[in-house]
């Protein structure tokens, strides 16, 4: 079990820590006297920084190594993922694109070779209508 004592210092007028009996019962008083205090140039890495001590090497270990670990991870399945996307583009440009322009090239020959019946259909029925001695 812990004790703690209240240890008076002889010489209180000289040390740096020393305060008047008015603000150790005052806690509004200290705690305005703490917030002036702070730096207004501390950033939030200097607090972060400012933790090393307070978290024990092995906890510090710990988070470290599953930081690494989970990057390592997330890096892996990045590159992984890149390369599918590559494969995947390079095969649609080499395989999908000649197909595609092909398909469109057949497409226009249909339709040109449609057009043409249809033009002869039309002669035909053009030659089948007039008289056999001629519009004369």
């Amino acid at each position: 079990m812990v004790k703690v004592e209240i240890v008076e210092e002889k010489d209180v007028a000289s040390s740096p820590y020393a305060t008047d009996d008015e603000s150790r019962t005052s806690s509004s008083a200290s705690l305005s006297s703490v917030s002036s205090e702070l730096s207004v140039d501390e950033t939030f890495f200097d607090r972060v920084a400012a933790l090393v001590d307070i978290v024990p090497p092995s906890t510090r270990h710990s988070i470290y190594s599953r930081i690494s670990k989970t990057a390592s991870i997330v890096k892996r399945g990045g590159k992984f993922a890149g390369n599918i996307i590559w494969v995947v583009t390079t095969s649609a440009l080499l395989v999908a694109l000649p197909l595609a322009l092909s398909l469109e090239d057949e497409a226009k020959i249909v339709a040109q070779e449609k057009e043409m019946m249809e033009q002869q259909q039309g002669a035909q029925q053009v030659t089948l209508s007039l008289p056999p001695g001629g519009p004369f």
